[in-house]
């Protein structure tokens, strides 16, 4: 067990609700194998309240900085100070910490850690064509990095009417040639699919794509940390699959440099984690 003293240091994981949050039983395990005091904390804040939350968090004196999940990280990326070009371009913020300046400073690593599991595996991205369905902040995240890895062509889908938009336009501010479609999330063509909704995170949820659409030699992602319908589905069909938990492992070494902790590598994590 980690053991907590009035000298560690605190990393919030923010976020509503936090039931599904495996984070702690990742960093956590590794803290105490490193010897490392710091610890990750689960904290619940609703919507309504994250803004004026996320205040006072980084006035806590303990603070090292914040993990923040769904459905803050869009509201993350206007709350920080400076923002990390990730950032810029999805639009949301996953990451925070206090500069030596006392600023916060926003990063982004959920786009990072789905290819970087995806090119572990093996994955071709450059000249693809993926269909990312949800456009919030992690959808976000995964469509910048994909374009950063050369993606051939992006459809993107949400059903909150001009979420798709928004996101193709600041795609194109920093890809101009990237060819882009909205507006529909029928799989049939596509290379790579990618479940970027809280779509399959309880029990009954349907599916956000027509699997019989999928070609079977398409590779389908999910950013939800379990096998869902959608996963089932697709390797049933002969398909590539990856989970939301592999996408997890890739981007905590990124995470624990940026809070500038000993960092290690993702089998590591996999071999201590009490998930």
């Amino acid at each position: 067990m980690v053991q907590i003293t009035g000298m560690t240091r605190l990393i919030a994981h923010i976020g509503w609700p936090t039931e599904p949050f495996k984070a702690p039983l990742i960093y956590n395990p590794w803290f105490e194998k490193a010897d490392i005091d710091a610890v990750v904390v689960p904290m619940g804040a609703t919507a309504q309240d994250y803004p004026e939350f996320f205040k006072y968090v980084f006035r806590l004196s303990n603070i090292l900085g914040a993990l923040v999940t769904m459905p803050h990280k869009r509201t993350t990326a206007s709350l920080v100070d400076r923002q990390s070009r990730a950032v810029a371009i999805a639009g949301a913020c996953n990451a925070v910490r206090l500069g030596v300046d006392g600023k916060l400073e926003g990063d982004l690593f959920d786009g990072y850690g789905f290819v970087a599991a995806m090119t572990r595996a093996g994955e071709k991205i450059k000249n693809s064509s993926a269909l990312i369905v949800g456009a919030g902040g992690v959808g976000s995240a995964i469509a910048g990095a994909l374009a950063e890895h050369d993606v051939g062509e992006l459809g993107l889908y949400d059903v909150v009417p001009g979420l798709s938009e928004q996101l193709r336009d600041r795609l194109h501010t920093h890809f101009k040639n990237l060819e882009i479609k909205t507006g529909s999330n029928d799989p049939k063509g596509y290379d790579i699919i990618v479940n970027a909704t809280p779509i399959g995170l309880a029990a009954g949820d349907p599916i956000s794509v027509d699997v019989s659409r999928i070609s079977p030699t398409a590779f389908v992602g999910e950013v939800v940390m379990s096998d869902t319908p959608l996963l089932t589905a697709a390797k049933a069909r002969g398909c590539r699959i990856q989970s939301g938990l592999s996408m997890n492992y890739e981007q905590i070494p990124a995470y624990l440099n940026f809070f500038g902790l000993p960092s290690t590598d993702p089998e590591t994590l996999q071999r201590i984690a009490r998930v």
